[in-house]
Formats: C-alpha cells, structure tokens, sequence
C-alpha cells in the first residue's frame, strides 16, 4: 500500500489561507482517487473533499463549498487542498487518503491513510 504524508498544517487566524499537501512514497497512485478527511476533537472522522484519478471530477462537502479546492499532480504523485477564508469551525486534523473507489457512492473505506496534519484556526 501507499504510503502517505501530509503537511502544511498549522496555526492561522480566522479568514487566512493554508494549503495542505499529501506526498506518496513507495508508490504511484496515479490512477486512485485521492481524498481529504478531517476530525475534529470529540467529533467522528469526516469527509472533506474528493478527486478522481484524471482530475475530472472532484467534490467537497456542503461545509467547505466555495472555499476548499482539491487538487492534484500525478507526475509528483501528490494530492493538496487549498483552503481558504478558514474559520474555527475547520480545526481538526487533516488525513490523506489514497484508492477510495467508493467515493461517489458514499463509501468511505480506503486502502491507505496519512499520518494526519493539524489545523488549528484561532484568532
């Protein structure tokens, strides 16, 4: 299986920007689609935003629509999200994830997972 790292995370004030990325070593990915969760203290791990494995298709969820944006580079086999006019309500721990074929479906189960990067936004 992959193995997944993220960064990017860190502390920013409320409607600043941060951009998180996720890097494969040991093997491509290429043809996965890649996925974002995130879980905040307390809270069950939830579905962030998607992507397929030629870019032509991607999704988020209803909470960060219009301000998250997944993306992609196959030839670097890494995965990222820019997430701007970030609010308190987005603290949590992002995670990576890698061959989530089920994505579109509902299906949250995927083959490989990052370690998990934090995000915390404050004023």
């Amino acid at each position: 299986q992959a193995q997944l790292v993220e960064s990017g995370g860190g502390l920013v004030q409320p409607g600043e920007s941060l951009r998180l990325s996720c890097a494969a070593s040991g093997r491509t990915f290429s043809d996965k689609t890649m996925a974002w969760f995130r879980q905040a203290p307390g809270k069950e791990r939830e579905f962030v935003a998607a992507i397929s494995a030629s870019s032509a298709i991607s999704d988020s969820s209803d909470s960060v629509k219009g301000r998250f944006t997944i993306s992609r580079d196959n030839a670097k086999n890494a995965v990222y999200l820019q997430m701007n006019s970030l609010t308190p309500e987005d603290t949590a721990v992002y995670y990576c994830a890698s061959d989530c074929p089920g994505i579109w479906t509902g299906r949250r189960i995927c083959s490989s997972w990052g370690q998990g990067t934090q995000v915390t936004v404050s004023s």
